[in-house]
């Protein structure tokens, strides 16, 4: 069976880092994601706000580099938790468990505009260099050349 999810969008606050009794990191933090499609008279577009929750090393990377507004495409599981509230009701709730989090955009600069040093997306296993700029990549030209089809 096959329990895999990839959603892009927002951040709609800053991630919250906690850490179990056993000091193991968890981060939560909820996307705004927009659907591919408006409504049934083509209206504005819906938007869905999804629960997600990280461990470990991908919690400390989602504190670290993403706070509210930052665009993230998250890969993992969905799970759904049933649990009592304080009232003793009980509810049920949907979030992604992260396996990998990438960057859904460039880095803004210090004056707020978007730098054209696109960084490539950091799993969590990776780690962001300070000094990957645009030195790291080279600039491909628009010319077909010789293609061979």
């Amino acid at each position: 069976m096959l329990n895999h999810i990839t959603i892009m969008g927002r951040l709609t606050r800053d991630p919250e880092l906690r850490y179990t009794q056993s000091q193991t990191p968890v981060a939560s933090f909820t996307l705004a994601v927009d659907r591919d499609f408006g409504g049934r008279d083509g209206g504005e577009k819906q938007t869905d706000f999804i629960d997600c929750v990280a461990w470990r090393q991908t919690a400390e990377f989602v504190s670290k580099y993403f706070q509210k507004g930052s665009m993230a495409v998250v890969s993992g599981r969905l799970q759904i938790r049933d649990w009592t509230d304080r009232e003793g009701g009980k509810r049920r709730s949907a979030e992604v468990v992260v396996d990998n989090i990438y960057f859904g955009e460039s880095k803004r600069r210090e004056g707020g505009e978007r730098s054209n040093d696109f960084r490539p997306a950091q799993n969590s296993f990776e780690s962001v260099s300070p000094s990957m700029g645009a030195s790291a990549f080279s600039e491909l030209s628009d010319d077909d050349g010789e293609l061979p089809f």
